[in-house]
């Protein structure tokens, strides 16, 4: 499967070479399913492959390198795009080719746990009953539901805000390209986590988010205050995107990985449709600053939720708390 979705970004890029429009639409559906699905596999790679105790630097490690492709790609894709539409697919076809060369030279197969199934697969569709039964999954996917709303609200209507108020069509580019750049910062950022706790991380990150974009919609009659505050918030969502996947990620049990990667990968999707969702339903009565309050209500719901998490959590190993019936101990090698 990963092979297969590394091939759809080679097999896309060919198509956009073709350079029809529906060639180009038929390359980028194919690049968005190669993306699901290489992130599905990557996951439960992680998963087989990487110890409870070493997921917060592999978050790290990954944001880090992936700092300089969020930080050009943007701009050059648009710059290569004006030049020649099938630029950017050849650019994401070569690196595809190289990451497959990569993984195949690995031999990582079906990994160490995850194995070929001897019998008819169970419907990934059944294992919501196990993901709905299990409150440290339900939080952890919550977390990463609520986190990408937070980019949704920062990505897309931080610059439509900016517009609306006279601040300039390029502000909005600007910002996102300056925030990338901070990737480069989450080395940084795991150093500090790893002298707290899980907890604490998750919970100052949708702290800190709850308070500049719920005062960020407060101050929207000065447009520059505004963008100054949801641009400070921005940082506290690279240390959601390091720290707030890790619950979900050290609690699931060995034998539901592969399932469970692809129930926690929806986080995306949904996120994806409940954001204009409900921002349609907030302008349809306020401003678009409105948007930004939301984003703060929520999360601070997720930081009442991250309350609840085991203290120590991604520990290497566990001491003596006092816990209650939602803070189950988190054990190396265990559920």
């Amino acid at each position: 499967m990963y092979s297969i979705g590394a091939s759809g970004f080679v097999v896309g890029a060919f198509l956009a070479v073709i350079g029809t429009p529906e060639m180009i639409i038929l390359a980028l559906v194919l690049s968005s399913l190669a993306t699901v699905t290489t992130f599905v596999c990557f996951n439960a790679y992680v998963l087989d492959y990487i110890s409870r105790v070493e997921l917060g630097k592999c978050e790290t490690l990954r944001m880090f390198y992936s700092a300089l492709g969020w930080t050009v790609g943007p701009v050059l894709g648009v710059v290569l795009w004006g030049w020649w539409k099938p630029a950017p697919f050849l650019i994401s076809g070569t690196s595809a080719m190289l990451m497959l060369g990569v993984f195949l030279y690995l031999r990582m197969g079906n990994g160490k746990l995850i194995t070929r199934s001897k019998r008819e697969p169970t419907n990934p569709v059944a294992y919501l009953g196990r993901f709905f039964q299990q409150p440290r999954l339900i939080a952890g996917w919550l977390f990463a539901v609520i986190r990408s709303c937070g980019w949704w609200a920062y990505v897309v209507y931080l610059p439509i805000f900016a517009v609306e108020n006279g601040l300039g069509d390029s502000l909005g580019g600007i910002l996102l390209s300056v925030t990338n750049a901070a990737l480069f910062l989450s080395p940084i950022m795991l150093r500090w986590m790893q002298k707290r706790s899980v907890r604490y991380s998750v919970q100052t990150g949708f702290a800190a988010c709850a308070i500049l974009f719920t005062s960020a919609s407060i101050a929207a009659a000065a447009p520059t205050a505004t963008i100054a505050l949801l641009f400070a918030g921005s940082f506290f969502l690279i240390l959601l995107d390091i720290c707030a996947g890790l619950p979900f990620l050290m609690a699931v049990k060995p034998s539901e990985r592969t399932e469970m990667s692809a129930v926690y990968s929806s986080y995306r999707d949904v996120s994806g449709i409940l954001t204009p969702g409900v921002a349609w339903l907030i302008l349809l009565t306020a401003p678009i600053s409105g948007i930004f309050a939301a984003a703060g209500i929520a999360s601070l719901l997720a930081w009442g939720i991250a309350g609840r998490l085991h203290p120590r959590l991604g520990d290497a190993r566990l001491k003596p708390v006092a816990i209650s019936t939602f803070e189950q101990p988190v054990l190396e090698g265990g559920p």
